[in-house]
């Protein structure tokens, strides 16, 4: 039986994706088989993960998943595997804006003990008050070990060590601070790892100092069997046949949804619209998903032979579906932070614009009564810095923070095109 553990943090940037990336490749390199999944919406840090696996994670979200829904999805990322390793999201305790969501309550939903990471680099004697109040906040999980990172000495090492020695808790080693060990982020979090050419040297540096400087066999011996549980409701497929936009501007894409589809009989056809390809022409469904498409707006505009692949789709009466970056795309024109404007598709009344000074960001509760081939409550996640200069018609959502406060209408649709800003995460239940 497949065994798991939760890698959490004090708080964001405290180097939890690279650790937990060094820590699969470092396992993997004893001949383990291991996978990962990543707490929460994002989709960055899951394809970094994939440069120690070889694939994605997948991602469990405790505020947009049923309890049944993220054990399920861990129990089938679990099989045939010796190991999963579930990273957080910000610190430990942090959630939505309802204070739900957060790495705490998915740990309690699946019953699998912490390992806490704690960036020591401004910090001595009172990390021992740290960890003890995260190990004794909530007493229905179970901080069972801490590796310390970014620390600056043997003799800092030793403070800190000599400092945790007064608690219950495992120590399970120190990572050195090194420069060279650092991804770069942009707007919506970490560099992508094809964007960034070093990805891979920094991966095979930071399993290196891992096999070096952590305790591998006592995290081994924290982990805990992950229990097996049946699969819970899916989401629809688009269609039948289904051609998804998949390349450096459209990266975004939920694991489960894909494999929600597959195991319902569509059938799944990528294509990359950077490389000017069309949407397969016997396609029934097509589905661009978010990324950045404002990093390849010149691109874009010039695949002819993609817009006109859309346009036939369209004719055709195949179902076109786009998520945030996807919907831009949908719309006439896109304009970059620096100003320049490209013709997009032009299947919605939709301009689009990388304007905006802060980013919006938060769950989503939905509603809908399109043609979307779900129920007409559904959960997602918004996070862009684009606005909309003009949306003209019907709008596909109306939806509410994780709050239940109104935030208004979202995306638009028009005959069988739609669009929104939302990730669609799951059914609300």
């Amino acid at each position: 039986m497949a065994k798991g553990l939760i890698i959490a943090a004090t708080q964001s940037g405290s180097g939890k994706t690279l650790l937990t990336t060094a820590l699969l490749g470092a396992l993997k390199e004893r001949g383990m088989k291991v996978a990962s999944a990543k707490t929460g919406p994002d989709y960055i840090d899951g394809q970094v993960h994939g440069l120690a696996t070889g694939q994605s994670a997948i991602n469990l979200d405790p505020w947009a998943m049923s309890q049944s829904r993220q054990r399920s999805l861990l129990s089938q990322q679990a099989g045939g595997q010796d190991l999963v390793l579930v990273e957080g999201v910000m610190g430990l305790f942090d959630g939505s804006a309802s204070g739900k969501g957060s790495t705490a309550d998915l740990a309690k939903n699946l019953q699998l003990p912490v390992v806490l990471v704690v960036d020591c680099g401004s910090m001595a004697q009172s990390i021992a008050a740290l960890v003890y109040g995260f190990q004794n906040l909530r007493t229905d999980i179970d901080v069972a070990g801490v590796i310390l990172n970014r620390v600056a000495s043997d003799k800092h090492e030793k403070m800190l060590k000599s400092a945790l020695a007064k608690l219950d808790i495992e120590v399970l080693g120190a990572l050195r601070r090194n420069a060279e060990l650092d991804i770069p982020s942009r707007h919506l979090g970490l560099t992508l790892p094809e964007d960034f050419a070093k990805s891979r040297t920094v991966a095979a540096l930071a399993i290196s100092e891992v096999k070096k400087r952590l305790d591998l066999d006592g995290l081994l011996q924290l982990a805990k069997p992950i229990l097996a549980t049946q699969s819970g409701p899916k989401l629809a497929p688009l269609g039948q046949k289904i051609a998804i936009a998949s390349d450096a501007a459209f990266a975004f894409l939920y694991p489960h949804l894909l494999a929600d589809w597959q195991a319902q009989g569509a059938q799944l056809h990528f294509f990359s619209p950077l490389a000017d390809e069309a949407p397969a022409d016997d396609a029934d469904a097509v589905f661009l998903p978010g990324g950045y498409p404002e990093l390849h707006g010149a691109l874009l505009a010039n695949a002819q032979h993609f817009k006109q692949g859309m346009h036939q789709a369209a004719e055709r009466n195949a179902l076109i579906y786009g998520e945030c970056g996807g919907y831009m795309v949908l719309g006439e024109s896109l304009t970059d932070k620096s100003g320049n404007s490209f013709e997009m598709t032009g299947l919605l009344p939709l301009q689009t614009a990388i304007n905006r000074p802060r980013r919006q960001l938060g769950y989503r509760r939905l509603s809908h009564k399109s043609i979307l081939p779900w129920p007409s409550d559904l959960l997602g996640h918004e996070f862009h810095y684009s606005t909309e200069l003009k949306r003209e018609g019907d709008a596909l959502f109306r939806a509410s923070d994780a709050e239940a406060n109104a935030v208004g209408q979202m995306g638009l649709h028009r005959n069988r095109i739609l669009g929104s800003y939302a990730h669609i995460i799951d059914v609300r239940e």
